[in-house]
């Protein structure tokens, strides 16, 4: 894993000092592509609501769009998709593919050195480790709740004084 952190390390240097290179330089993750939102862009009374309610902010395809490439913009994405990652796990009713994506999130977030770890205390570590003894779809549900409250605290304050945010309450 090291080798790839200063892979990264490397390219986002470049990426830095060529933009008009950068095209070239995206580091490939397999994950799907994301369709665009097909709903309306929300009222100004809804984007309003956001300010004060993360959850109304990732239910709204546009608000949770906008998000995503705030977090991205600050390389601060990885909570936002551990808790998308946690839905889209909650939904999965085989038992096998649930222990397939369970060890992948783990992988990817949880464990120390992970490509995207996620910040969270030793405590809820560990009762996400045990919790995936047995994968359920209640596994990640303390690591995603202080994830969430990660996110409420910190990154919607940050988000509400951005441009990705000020676009939707002009």
């Amino acid at each position: 894993m090291h080798v790839l952190a200063k892979e990264i390390k490397i390219k986002l240097g470049i990426l830095l000092q060529k933009p008009e290179s950068a095209i070239d330089l995206v580091i490939p993750y397999n994950e799907k592509p994301e369709k665009p939102a097909k709903t309306q862009k929300p009222s100004l009374d809804e984007a309003l609501q956001w300010r004060d309610s993360l959850d109304k902010l990732l239910q709204n395809n546009y608000g949770l769009a906008s998000f995503k490439s705030f977090l991205k913009s600050e390389f601060s994405e990885e909570n936002l998709e551990f808790w998308m990652a946690c839905e889209d796990y909650k939904k999965i009713k085989s038992p096998v593919k649930m222990a397939e994506t369970a060890k992948k999130i783990y992988e990817e977030f949880i464990q120390a050195e992970a490509p995207k770890e996620v910040n969270i205390d030793h405590f809820t570590k560990e009762i996400t480790v045990k919790n995936l003894v047995e994968p359920s779809t209640s596994s990640f549900d303390v690591a995603q709740k202080r994830v969430h409250a990660l996110m409420e605290k910190d990154s919607l304050p940050r988000f509400v004084r951005s441009e990705f945010y000020q676009e939707f309450i002009k």
